[in-house]
């Protein structure tokens, strides 16, 4: 039996420590069936983030299929994803560094397939009668000035050729399905200033023996209405994902219209912040296999489109995605829960068996350090509900004084329109094992919970949130499981914008850390790319006619309002948020003494791939709050320089 110390919450001794989590661990996402084999993306960090294509076999064997130093990852709309397909052995993807699609054949050196590293691609469907990809371009050609085009475009898979415009005009473009028997495509788009959750259109168009579309026609969307996923049934059937009816649920286009599949108050779609995004898939004409989110907890079930009943089932995984169907009934998907890390997970619906293929950590938890979240719902500002994920401290070695109450964290997720995940993250038990405790926050905006609390941000961003921060932390504060001397705040993107927001604006929180944050929404407005450039629209008001308001709610007009340390983190390649946004802050609060600090790394974008700056970010961040809140550590990481302490 285990003698348990008594020792201060953050003080405490873990074995979850920077180099547990980056060892072994990888990124899993995109798993495709073609034929009897399966292949997937991982991105690892101990080899400087590089995104591999890898294939597994009928046999059960694995191999890498892209070379290093090939990196399978696209520019489009930045964030990327949709950067591969695979048809007969021959696997299509796009490479980050040149931005070059290429045709990867076994046992024969990669063929570009495309010419120029200003037009980047994604979202590829292979169209074997005419031995092509159709996908998205995002044609930045024009030069830096210029707002890139996006079409609908077709590549010969034969070699670098002149490439044959689909479709144009729209602002964006995505989610291009051809149907079964190769006479029709659907694809979806959208124009400024709407974002792909706000409202898109669903189009269909005949295709002519040349190739070309024609009998164009919208089926479905519009401003106020958000459409996911199209695909088509094996019969031919064109079925999507609307939420018409405040929820992303599943409907289908026949001789009577527009119907609903099933209507449920659950989610079936998630935002497209990426390309290539897949909830559901089709076994037969007659069963789909969906994933779905009820209050930020995804579900799998057997949809019969005839009955239109779904059969529930059981598992206990809590977040699934990147649906597809393969031969013999087999499904695949990417998922993970609170005791799981993220699997390529096997999933034959007929047995209701599951086989994980590839984790992403091989590290086994002992269930003594393993804190598990607790799901809370708990009142906000103007009489609503607000959504989190509460992870108490937890470690088998350690019991904090009686009369003491943990540090509280606060994680703010990107987005802002997004979702937390309750897969077994260790960055998450890497704080929980120290005695921190940790609210993993699904503010109003966040999806999961239907397009009206999805929309609770419309002009609200800098307020619903922090509110919801704010109120969350009190709540635990309130129930004896935070400290309110030691309250907490960090995030990333969008996240790092409600983290200084909340510092700025609000006396709740003592500290925090920002990564790549936003520290001014109207310099988000003028310098970001294409795919977020009218964001700020709905989330604060157009630009620049709401100037004022976006200057009112910007922590680097504001700060003689902030007094609170906070720590930064910045890529200094980061196109979406630019490094001047963090250095601005760093700057300011550093003449005006509080305590700051600045970590910058040089070739990291938006989100850090590497080992070493990985590893660096956490050892820095409990460092810089064990200095705040005066915790003693006996494993004392590399010291961080704080200006002003």
């Amino acid at each position: 039996m285990t003698t348990r110390q008594q020792a201060s919450y953050g003080s405490w001794q873990s074995p979850i420590t920077p180099d547990l989590i980056i060892a072994g661990s990888v990124s899993l996402q995109g798993a495709l069936f073609d034929g009897s084999d399966l292949y997937w993306l991982e991105g690892r960090a101990q080899e400087g983030g590089r995104t591999v294509a890898v294939k597994r076999a009928a046999d059960g064997m694995t191999r890498d299929v892209t070379p290093a130093p090939f990196n399978v990852r696209t520019r489009a709309h930045e964030y990327g994803g949709g950067a591969f397909t695979v048809a007969d052995g021959v696997l299509y993807a796009a490479n980050f560094s040149d931005n070059l699609v290429y045709r990867h054949e076994e046992g024969q050196a990669p063929v570009a397939l495309t010419s120029r590293s200003d037009m980047y691609f994604a979202d590829f469907v292979y169209d074997p009668a005419r031995s092509r990809l159709i996908c998205v371009r995002e044609d930045h050609s024009a030069g830096p000035d210029k707002e890139a085009v996006n079409t609908l475009v077709a590549l010969s898979t034969q070699g670098p050729s002149e490439i044959s415009v689909l479709a144009s005009g729209h602002d964006f473009y995505s989610s291009p399905a051809l149907s079964p028997d190769g006479s029709k495509l659907a694809w979806l788009v959208w124009d400024h200033p709407n974002m792909p959750w706000d409202g898109t259109e669903l189009w269909v168009a005949d295709i002519a023996p040349n190739g070309s579309l024609h009998n164009e026609r919208c089926v479905a969307g519009g401003h106020e209405e958000s459409i996911f996923q199209p695909q088509w049934s094996p019969d031919g059937t064109l079925y999507f994902v609307s939420d018409r009816s405040n929820w992303w649920n599943l409907y289908r286009e026949s001789t009577d219209g527009v119907t609903c599949v099933l209507a449920m108050e659950a989610e079936f779609g998630a935002p497209q912040w990426v390309f290539g995004l897949s909830t559901y898939a089709f076994l037969s004409a007659r069963e789909v296999v969906c994933a779905y989110n009820v209050r930020g907890m995804w579900q799998l079930g057997v949809v019969d489109t005839q009955t239109q009943h779904m059969r529930h089932v059981e598992n206990h995984f809590t977040d699934i995605s990147g649906v597809h169907a393969g031969s013999g009934g087999r499904v695949v998907f990417t998922a993970g829960s609170p005791t799981q890390a993220s699997a390529i997970v096997l999933f034959t619906p007929h047995t209701e068996t599951f086989e994980k293929l590839r984790e992403s950590s091989e590290i086994e938890m002992d269930d003594d350090y393993l804190s598990i979240p607790e799901a809370i719902e708990y009142p906000t500002a103007n009489g609503r509900t607000a959504f989190g994920f509460f992870y108490p401290p937890k470690n088998e070695k350690y019991d904090a004084p009686p009369s003491e109450a943990p540090p509280l964290i606060v994680f703010t997720h990107g987005g802002p329109t997004s979702a937390t995940s309750t897969t077994r993250s260790l960055s998450i038990q890497y704080w929980t094992s120290r005695g921190f405790a940790i609210l993993d926050v699904n503010y109003g905006g966040s999806t999961g919970y239907g397009r009206d609390y999805r929309q609770r941000l419309r002009g609200q961003w800098g307020i619903v949130d922090l509110q919801d921060c704010e109120h969350g932390a009190l709540y635990l504060v309130k129930r004896g499981d935070a400290d309110r001397a030691r309250l907490a705040i960090r995030g990333g993107s969008a996240g790092g914008y409600t983290t200084l927001a909340a510092l700025t604006f609000l006396d709740t929180f003592s500290a925090g850390a920002s990564y790549f944050g936003v520290s001014d929404i109207e310099l988000l407005a003028k310098e970001t790319h294409k795919f977020e450039s009218r964001y700020m629209d709905s989330l604060v008001g157009p630009y620049p006619e709401a100037v004022s308001v976006y200057q009112a709610r910007s922590p680097l007009h504001h700060t003689e309002q902030l007094n609170k340390p906070v720590i930064f983190f910045q890529g200094l390649d980061d196109k979406i948020v630019l490094p001047n946004q963090a250095e601005l802050m760093v700057d300011a609060l550093k003449q005006k003494g509080v305590p700051v600090a600045y970590i910058a790394f040089a070739g990291e974008g938006h989100g850090f791939r590497r080992a070493e700056n990985i590893k660096r970010t956490l050892e820095a961040e409990l460092y810089f709050y064990a200095r705040i809140f005066g915790i003693p550590l006996s494993d004392v990481s590399e010291p961080v320089e704080i200006m002003n302490l």
